[in-house]
């Protein structure tokens, strides 16, 4: 009888072993994590994607998504910071429906790529973005090219493995600027402003890993990595890849002149006013101050970014040469010359320095707009027109 009570009490507790086995293991791997990819908005600071990490934890219902690329416009001197390179962005946390209905609502498709991590390594993650949004660690600076949302997702699952994430070679022959065309192809202008900015830096060869501040590029790094364990066996590290977010931007038809097409038409108009004030022996000097008040602002955002901001690539910006504050300062000496139609020097040395910018224009070691070739041609053929007249006059 004892003997098959024994009996009895073993097997029952072999059934509720083989019945909780599966639960336990399940608990286990109810924990996920997604690397997403959204696809580029329509706005200046949405035209490159943007990366988040999704984090579910399927027992509990838990479904939010951490997002480094929390910012906000309402930010006290918002625009002088952001110029000056001092903007603080934030690790967020948001409920995935929401982030879902965003993305969709905007147009932007968004890819979910679920990451290969053991459970112990899903803790640790968790326990990295956690501390990570404590109110005096979420907080950071942003950096576009080195430390950005995409960087800091990166980042942090790297923290996570035990072992070692081995990615694919770089893609050859990219640059930071080449890779910021790739995504402002169709907006020309926002495309303008940002070459008007970055300096030769930004066109340096860079490896796979500064190409990674690209969502897409990470996107596509991550899809062919693969983690190395401690015991030198490997696996790969993303599971699988779906789109969750399956939605088609409308086509919003963009402003039909393009920065080249401008600055052709400017610079016919300039050949129109050099013609006029060739035929009359006169110099318009409204047109002066239009002009070089122009250069002059330009030169003052140029030069600014130049010595003095903390944006990446900024600093070594050869535009500097064209575009900078010395025809602001010399315009009160140029009207006055103008009015009183005296000779003005400037003008002798302006062609010269122009003519040698244009000349080294083709070999600078900057990949400049093609938009700046109009542009100088046109302070060119201004400044002519001055030296002209004079001989005219003679």
């Amino acid at each position: 009888m004892i003997v098959r009570n024994t009996i009895k009490l073993i097997i029952g507790l072999l059934a509720v072993f083989v019945t909780l086995a599966p639960l336990r293991a399940q608990q286990r791997d109810s924990i996920r994590f997604s690397l997403l990819t959204c696809a580029p908005g329509s706005e200046i600071y949405e035209l490159f994607g943007h990366t988040a990490l999704r984090y579910q934890n399927l027992t509990r219902g838990t479904d939010v998504v951490f997002n480094y690329g929390m910012f906000s416009f309402n930010t006290p001197n918002f625009v002088y910071r952001f110029v000056k390179g001092e903007t603080d962005y934030q690790l967020g946390i948001t409920p995935y429906t929401y982030f879902e209905t965003e993305y969709a609502l905007r147009g932007s498709a968004v890819y979910q790529q679920e990451l290969n991590l053991t459970a112990a390594e899903k803790e640790t993650l968790l326990g990295l973005l956690e501390e990570n949004y404590r109110p005096e660690n979420r907080i950071y600076r942003y950096n576009y090219f080195y430390d950005n949302c995409t960087t800091r997702a990166r980042d942090q699952i790297e923290k996570s493995i035990r072992g070692k994430v081995v990615y694919p070679e770089g893609l050859p022959e990219k640059s930071f600027r080449s890779i910021v065309h790739e995504f402002t192809a169709q907006s020309p202008w926002d495309e303008f402003g940002i070459d008007l900015c970055l300096g030769a830096e930004a066109d340096r060869p860079i490896d796979n890993r500064l190409q990674m501040f690209a969502p897409f590029y990470m996107r596509y790094f991550a899809s062919e990595a693969y983690i190395v364990n401690e015991d030198g066996t490997k696996r790969p590290l993303v599971a699988k890849e779906t789109k969750i977010v399956d939605v088609e931007p409308e086509s919003v038809p963009g402003f039909p002149l393009t920065p080249l097409m401008g600055a052709s038409l400017f610079l016919a108009l300039n050949a129109l006013v050099a013609w006029w004030q060739w035929r009359r022996k006169r110099i318009l000097w409204g047109w002066d101050i239009l002009l070089y008040g122009a250069q002059g602002l330009a030169g003052c955002i140029v030069a600014y970014l130049f010595f003095v901001s903390s944006h990446p690539t900024v600093g070594s910006n050869w535009l500097l040469i064209l575009f900078n504050p010395l025809p602001l300062l010399y315009l009160p000496r140029m009207v006055y010359c103008d009015i009183k139609r005296k000779k003005d020097r400037y003008h002798v040395v302006n062609i010269v320095y122009l003519t040698l910018f244009i000349a080294i224009f083709p070999f600078s070691p900057q990949e400049f707009n093609l938009t700046v070739l109009p542009l100088a041609l046109s302070l060119l053929v201004n400044t002519a027109s001055h030296v002209l007249v004079w001989n005219k006059k003679e």
